[in-house]
């Protein structure tokens, strides 16, 4: 009877602990993260974000059931997010998941809300299918709302969801200046820099005019590939405006590209001797690099035509970063016709401005000067590529102008943000993050890149590609045998010990 009655008594007392130790994980939990770019950790700028909110956020999200397991690893990755939310913020982000799939009124409201499925291939034995998948959310605060329409696996879901909580609760946005007048593109003209710079800022056309200042609520001005000469007047007031501790983004062209008629030239804005007041030099040649991009060449084989993809040094792929706020996560940036920069300044100490490489070139590069016409069909070799690491993109930073501390971008390339490639990815992600540091004090900027990035295995040698196969192949059989001698030799031990007479 006693020793039933302990029973019940260790069974009550382990039953009280795991209640207890339950009711504690709901406001005292340890996560550890283990992943390198601290994938599941918040940073410092979200829990800033969060611990300013005023009124609670409820986020809706719509995400199907039963998807691939490559898929529904994206949704498992937003729900332990949001967990985070929840629980930094004290539970004034609050989350629910629904299934558009099981509802048609569910469903019909997902896509009202802009959230619209994808298809994606599901097994389902040996037979592949295709099902209609939802991976997006609602994000609402008061009568305010912002729409996530799909979930990209694999993304940055932290910086998709903290600007998006950013938006909606921001009172007031620093006002972005997009210079115009001079050939440059209107905001419209970039529509996914737009999308990305709208979340926190409220960026607009900035027209220059003879009889006023630049106006005070603007903190940056970004010039994009003007084609035109900018008037002396014009440059005096981005001085006045470096004076009083306003920040630009330059990013423009020094030279010019004729795929179509294979010519190279010099062009002249004014921007290039306003630089070099200022110690930046942006030379009269084109970069070339081994890690290029590809042009469309028609050749002539027997009756046919045919379009070949062939490289063209002169489409430089950019992936040698500093270690900075403005490139961090970034991979490849495609710079076409782009420039070198050179720094004239002092750099001792006693200098008032520090100049600091962003982006370099490949090991493999080199420069042509402009005028020149393009070979497109020439063979390359190791000897047009002498040069290293030359600069293509730098900051300025301290008193450029007056005494007050400014700061300055400036990229020798306007086409990286205007043509072809530079309407997506890291080109994109250049130009925002530029924006990004000069204008925004929240953080933010580290997020945009946080995610899973593309992680190649590094090249090794065939022997030591030899040498790691053999040792995956006999490390377990030797460790395996080592094991069975082991025992074999303590169970003989033990047997001759049996074997003696003054064994017990």
């Amino acid at each position: 009877m006693q020793r039933k009655t302990s029973l019940y008594i260790s069974v009550a007392l382990i039953a009280g602990i795991l209640i207890l130790a339950n009711l504690l994980s709901s406001d005292y939990f340890l996560r550890l993260d283990f992943t390198e770019d601290q994938r599941y950790t918040l940073s410092q700028a979200t829990e800033d974000i969060l611990d300013e909110l005023a009124e609670p956020v409820t986020v809706t999200a719509y995400f199907s059931e039963d998807l691939p397991p490559d898929i529904a690893r994206t949704k498992s990755d937003f729900r332990d997010m949001l967990v985070e939310y929840a629980n930094t913020s004290d539970n004034m982000v609050v989350y629910e998941f629904v299934n558009p799939n099981d509802d048609p009124e569910i469903e019909q409201e997902a896509m009202q809300n802009g959230i619209s499925p994808v298809l994606v291939n599901v097994r389902d034995q040996d037979e592949i299918s295709q099902k209609r998948a939802f991976l997006g959310a609602v994000i609402q605060m008061g009568e305010k709302q912002e729409v996530i329409p799909f979930v990209q696996p694999g993304a940055a879901m932290e910086y998709t969801l903290s600007t998006n909580i950013k938006k909606i609760s921001a009172v007031d946005k620093p006002s972005i200046g997009i210079l115009q007048g001079h050939g440059e593109p209107s905001i419209n003209a970039l529509p996914q820099v737009a999308n990305e710079l709208f979340i926190l800022y409220s960026p607009e056309d900035l027209t220059l005019t003879d009889t006023t200042d630049i106006p005070t609520k603007f903190k940056t001005i970004a010039i994009l590939a003007p084609t035109d000469s900018i008037p002396d007047n014009h440059l005096t007031q981005l001085d006045a405006f470096l004076a009083r501790g306003g920040n630009i983004l330059l990013a423009f062209d020094r030279v010019e590209g004729d795929l179509q008629n294979a010519y190279g030239r010099v062009i002249n804005t004014g921007l290039e001797s306003w630089l070099a007041d200022k110690g930046v030099q942006v030379e009269e040649n084109f970069v070339v690099d081994a890690s290029c991009g590809a042009v469309t060449v028609q050749q002539q084989q027997g009756f046919f035509t045919m379009n070949t993809q062939v490289s063209f040094p002169y489409l430089p792929i950019v992936s040698n970063f500093a270690e900075h706020p403005v490139t961090a996560g970034l991979e490849a940036v495609i710079m076409p016709f782009v420039s070198s920069l050179a720094y004239t300044g002092s750099q001792d100490t006693s200098n008032t401005v520090k100049f600091t490489p962003l982006a370099t070139s490949s090991e493999q590069s080199g420069t042509v000067p402009a005028p020149a016409y393009f070979d497109i069909n020439k063979q390359w070799t190791e000897n047009d590529f002498p040069l290293e690491s030359l600069p293509l993109a730098a900051t300025l930073e301290g008193t450029i102008e007056g005494n007050t501390e400014a700061k300055m971008i400036v990229i020798a390339d306007g086409g990286f943000a205007t043509q072809g490639g530079g309407q997506g990815g890291d080109n994109v992600s250049l130009l925002v993050n530029g924006i990004d540091w000069l204008s925004d004090d929240t953080g933010l900027i580290e997020l945009r890149t946080k995610g899973v990035t593309s992680r190649p295995l590094e090249q090794v040698e065939d022997a030591t590609k030899s040498l790691i196969k053999y040792a995956n192949f006999l490390v377990p059989i030797l460790l395996v045998v080592g094991y069975g001698v082991v025992r074999f030799q303590m169970k003989r031990t033990i047997r001759q010990k049996r074997m003696q007479e003054s064994y017990a």
